[in-house]
């Protein structure tokens, strides 16, 4: 079996309110440094068999029409995940 990973991202004109909260809190944790936080979402497709090219184009359509809403998302990666020890 094969896991196919898609990355959903805000359109950098979206305002990201999770993001904001996220940089926000960083330094009060003792984190800094960070500029900026943008949070997204990650699906994970498991499919029979080997992730071949027919397999990555049908991931990238549900990608673009059932994952991701394209008025304010865009879909940032399609690729197949790396094998688990």
């Amino acid at each position: 079996m094969a896991r196919i990973v898609v990355d959903v991202m805000p359109k950098p004109e979206i305002l990201d309110p999770q993001g904001k909260a996220i940089a926000n809190e960083l330094p009060r944790i003792g984190l800094s440094g960070f500029t900026e936080v943008r949070q997204g979402r990650r699906f994970e497709l498991t499919v029979e068999g080997e992730a071949d090219e027919q397999v990555l184009a049908q991931a990238r359509e549900a990608a673009d029409k059932l994952l991701s809403n394209p008025v304010i998302e865009d879909v940032v990666n399609v690729s197949v995940a790396p094998e688990e020890d």
